[in-house]
């Protein structure tokens, strides 16, 4: 196992997967008024139609700025992708929030 000082991360993901891990521990999963999204565990981000992709944009939407990096968070842990058009939009509100 890698050791914290030569941990690289691979950028894939939106959030990174080291972080996940540390803050995982002992946390349980937090909900953003959104358990409706549970339905899409297991699917692609690829695989969204527009109105699925709408349901998760009006969650994005409706949260507060500094939430969206747990929220997402959030759909990691719980097993769902967000939808590819939606992953720009949310790493932007991310980054107006620093």
């Amino acid at each position: 196992m890698k050791s914290e000082e030569t941990f690289i991360c691979c950028g894939q993901h939106a959030v990174c997967e080291k972080e996940l891990l540390m803050k995982a521990v002992g946390e349980p999963i937090e909900y953003f008024d959104d358990e409706e999204l549970d339905r899409f565990h297991g699917r692609r981000g690829d695989e969204y139609t527009q109105e699925e992709e709408e349901e998760f944009r009006e969650v994005l939407y409706t949260m507060l700025t500094r939430e969206v990096g747990e929220w997402m968070r959030s759909l990691q842990f719980r097993g769902i992708e967000l939808p590819e058009g939606l992953r720009d939009e949310a790493l932007l509100l991310m980054k107006s929030e620093e």
